[in-house]
């Protein structure tokens, strides 16, 4: 009998949700998961449903959601089920939620680029205007050169043997739960003696963590920012599946 998995996704369109989850769904069906994937996230009001499920992953940047489709999901996950996801379709998803933010055991807050630049809270095309006249940026302004280094003696099959690699794309800085076990790590190097942060020097910024919920296993990347990068880099492409199925519910 195959396992279930069920992709949620949408809000900022800016990290390609939709090709991303498809993209998701096709690791998963190689490894013969039934998977449903859907552009809403109607179906985290049956808690019925989520706890049939062996993983969930969601992919929705942003947005707002009710607090009972958090607890449905919060406790579906405690109950056994996998949660597992990238970038900022986990954990910037639901800014203002904090259960969802304490589950998954992150919060972005900051793109490390080689500039600082402010950042604004909600991408309403208000906001994206007001930010776009009065703190000008290029396109490119929050990418970044840096290399992805993992957790070396481990007993994590996720990382096991994956060679580190380098990267340009969104260089995340994360606020994070004490209690993840990280994978892989990145150097920041404040470049910019303007940024805020430059006093406080180099920080190893966790990439790839694990963490526990009740009964359930939740797996996290925060590279992923659009789809291409997963074509570029297939290191990022195997992470993703055996984190997937690290997380799944074990039968």
């Amino acid at each position: 009998m195959n396992r279930k998995a069920f992709i949620f996704y949408g809000g900022w369109d800016g990290h390609e949700p939709e090709k991303v989850s498809n993209r998701f769904k096709r690791i998963l069906e190689a490894e013969n998961f039934d998977v449903i994937c859907e552009g809403s996230m109607e179906r985290l009001n049956d808690e019925e449903f989520l706890r049939s499920m062996d993983l969930i992953i969601p992919m929705w940047t942003q947005g707002d959601i009710p607090d009972p489709y958090v607890f449905h999901l919060t406790d579906a996950i405690a109950s056994g089920v996998g949660l597992a996801g990238c970038h900022g379709g986990m954990c910037d998803a639901f800014r203002w939620n904090i259960e969802y933010q304490y589950m998954t055991g992150s919060q972005w807050v900051e793109h490390t680029g080689d500039k600082w630049y402010h950042h604004i809270s909600d991408l309403s095309p208000e906001n994206i205007e007001y930010v776009t006249k009065t703190y000008p940026h290029p396109n490119d302004a929050f990418v970044t050169d840096y290399e992805v280094n993992f957790k070396r003696n481990t007993d994590s099959p996720i990382v096991e043997g994956l060679p580190d690699f380098k990267v340009r794309t969104e260089q995340y800085y994360l606020h994070l739960d004490p209690c993840v076990n990280v994978l892989a790590t990145t150097t920041v190097y404040p470049k910019d003696p303007t940024d805020p942060m430059y006093h406080n020097g180099v920080v190893v910024m966790p990439v790839v963590y694990t963490k526990r919920w009740g009964e359930g296993r939740v797996f996290y990347s925060s590279m992923g920012h659009m789809d291409y990068l997963f074509d570029d880099h297939p290191q990022m492409v195997e992470l993703m599946r055996r984190g997937f199925l690290w997380a799944a519910r074990k039968h």
